[in-house]
């Protein structure tokens, strides 16, 4: 019987669906999007890390773990993201979320690619560092049955992991209530991430954002996130302040983004 944990055993270190907005270069608008998140995050979550750096390994320790999920508070539902792809003029949709944990640490991110014409979609993932590639994913829609997925490339901020599907599990996201996730830690050890797909099924059948409100949440977010960079930022002052410790001038310099992945070959 896996252990209940609240707490992610592992963390993403930048923006989760950044990464993922930005595997369709084709889409500029979201390309833009992507890229303003991406600048924002990594701040906050670089100073995150350095705050808790002994947090990661506790999951290696026991047997299964299942670590549940919750949405992103900055995102008030799946969002679905239209537009041409000029390689072969064909219209690319995807649906996507952030998940984090209960302390607002990003864990994961889901996207479902639909190719217009296509037989196939594509689930893709942005999971956590630390976790074994060669064992690869598995994902079930409750307790149906499993599919596997592969590994496709790692950067500095986490994993991505994709798989093929066909209506079958479109259809089984569409009706279920969790998605479970199972990848292994370091040592071997199983751990599920359970997220809720609450939503899903309207932001998937349903009209893509609106530019527009696209634009807006863009901006709100960049506002949230750069309200949580400044508390992070107070709060190690305040701890440095009471350890003896003398805290770094300014906020942490932010990583590199890495160039996004291509969407894979269909």
């Amino acid at each position: 019987m896996p252990r209940v944990r609240k707490s992610t055993p592992v963390r993403l270190s930048v923006s989760v669906t950044a990464t993922l907005l930005a595997g369709i270069t084709a889409l500029a608008p979201v390309a833009a999007f992507a890229q303003a998140r991406q600048q924002q995050r990594p701040q906050a979550q670089q100073q995150q890390q350095q705050q808790q750096p002994a947090q990661a390994p506790q999951a290696q320790q026991g047997g299964p773990t299942l670590v549940q999920v919750k949405p992103e508070p900055s995102q008030t539902d799946w969002t679905k993201v239209c537009g041409k792809d000029p390689g072969n003029n064909k219209e690319i949709c995807y649906t996507t979320r952030d998940f984090v944990s209960d302390q607002g640490q990003p864990v994961l991110a889901l996207a479902v690619y639909d190719v217009k014409g296509d037989q196939t979609r594509i689930v893709r993932f942005l999971m956590p560092l630390g976790l074994l590639l060669r064992p690869g994913i598995r994902f079930t829609v409750d307790q149906g049955q499993p599919t596997p997925g592969a590994y496709a490339i790692c950067f500095p901020n986490g994993c991505f992991a994709e798989a093929q599907v066909k209506d079958d599990v479109i259809n089984s996201l569409k009706k279920g209530n969790a998605l479970n996730v199972s990848v292994q830690n370091q040592v071997g050890n199983e751990v599920t991430f359970q997220v809720p797909l609450a939503g899903f099924t309207k932001a998937f059948d349903g009209a893509p954002i609106d530019p527009k409100i696209l634009e807006e949440q863009q901006r709100k977010l960049q506002e949230e996130l750069q309200k949580r960079s400044e508390e992070m930022r107070k709060n190690m002052q305040q701890q440095g302040a009471a350890t003896g410790a003398v805290p770094a001038p300014g906020a942490a310099p932010a990583p590199a983004t890495p160039a996004a992945p291509a969407a894979p070959a269909r």
